[in-house]
């Protein structure tokens, strides 16, 4: 073989970069899924049904490219949030749109802040740029250092909220506090906004530096159809449009989006059942267990086990992920940061799983281990 190994012509920054790592998608049978936040029902039924008439009875509908502007879909979001279709984007997932904005305005010369912890996909997007990564700790009160980001010196600020992996939102008031003394660009990541008690998209009219993000994954149950949306100024919403994909959203996709937002009744529905679920389960940590839990505003509940000696550290944190792992129920442990190694964050189930996950983790508490 001739010539320089293909490797070795990627950009320099490339070679070192560290990949996102997903939660578990097991492809056996018996798992109980608590590990990636998917919504525990299905869908509207409206939505099987236009896919079924998206394909046709041939599926010769295939053979043509998707709508590139996704522009009914752009309509039927800017109806939802009351604005103009010219401060909506839409993309393949939310995480499209997060990757369009650092592409926008994140590179060798501006980089990105983001909490810690957080979505650990940031760090991830802003070293595909070649950008700084500024991390602002949080600590347990999970209070916005509003001065701290301040001084980031980055040019954007990438903020979770309701933060993953506490479930904790954060007040209005605090964002729009981040949004008068940041001077870069503030996206607020909102993928579990339909369950929290506040959002950031009634400051989107007072604050041309401001960007929230949606999916349609979590609440909306359409996580394997991957779309997500932007909601911003139009100057940024036509930066977004300049640097995506031309067709970054099926035709499939746009279909199953438009028959989900035009099934409010059925989604209100599955949302309260979720809200009522994770606030019984967060009381049980709580008052049963007298296990540290954040008060979640998502469909997620991050909580601290303690063993049957009342001990609570990483260790035990592990020892318990370890436990559910054998018995095929899946969690999520983040050992890598301070504030997280010694919870568990689990995703919210039917009642039925979480009576499962309930009676293992007693199980776990009688293992001999444990005594």
């Amino acid at each position: 073989m001739t010539g320089t190994p293909a490797g070795r012509l990627a950009l320099p920054h490339v070679p070192g970069l560290r990949a996102y790592t997903p939660g578990l998608q097991p492809t056996g049978r018996g798992w109980t899924k608590l590990n990636t936040n998917e919504c525990p029902y299905p869908p509207s039924p409206r939505v099987a049904e236009a896919i079924l008439r998206e394909v046709g009875g041939d599926g010769a509908a295939l053979r043509l490219y998707p709508d590139p502007a996704s522009s009914a879909l752009r309509a039927a979001v800017a109806r939802l949030h009351g604005v103009d279709e010219s401060r909506v984007c839409i993309g393949n997932g939310s995480d499209d749109i997060l990757n369009l904005l650092m592409r926008c305005f994140c590179g060798p010369k501006a980089g990105a802040a983001f909490t810690l912890p957080s979505y650990s996909l940031y760090p991830v997007l802003v070293g595909i740029q070649d950008g700084a990564s500024t991390p602002v700790a949080l600590d347990r009160t999970l209070r916005l250092p509003v001065e701290a980001v301040a001084r980031s010196g980055a040019g954007v600020f990438l903020l979770t909220s309701p933060n993953a992996p506490t479930g904790v939102g954060f007040p209005n008031s605090e964002i729009a506090a981040i949004l008068g003394s940041f001077g870069g660009l503030v996206v607020v990541d909102e993928a579990y906004a339909p369950f929290a008690r506040e959002n950031a998209t009634g400051l989107l009219g007072a604050h041309p530096n401001l960007v929230v993000v949606r999916t349609l994954s979590k609440a909306y149950a359409l996580a394997g159809m991957r779309v997500g949306y932007a909601l911003a100024d139009p100057e940024v919403i036509g930066l977004l449009d300049r640097v995506r994909d031309s067709y970054n959203v099926s035709r499939l996709s746009q279909a199953a989006a438009l028959a989900a937002l035009g099934d409010p009744d059925y989604y209100a529905g599955i949302i309260g059942r979720i809200k009522a679920t994770r606030d019984s389960y967060v009381d049980s940590c709580i008052k049963r267990r007298g296990w540290f839990t954040f008060k979640s505003e998502a469909n997620f509940i991050c909580t601290e086990p303690r063993d049957s000696g009342g001990r609570a550290g990483p260790g035990v944190a592990k020892s318990a992920y370890d436990f559910l792992f054998t018995r095929k129920v899946l969690v999520r442990h983040f050992p890598s940061d301070a504030l997280t190694a010694s919870f568990l964050r689990i995703s919210v189930g039917t009642d039925d799983e979480m009576l499962l996950l309930d009676d293992t983790l007693d199980a776990w508490l009688k293992a001999p281990q444990n005594a």
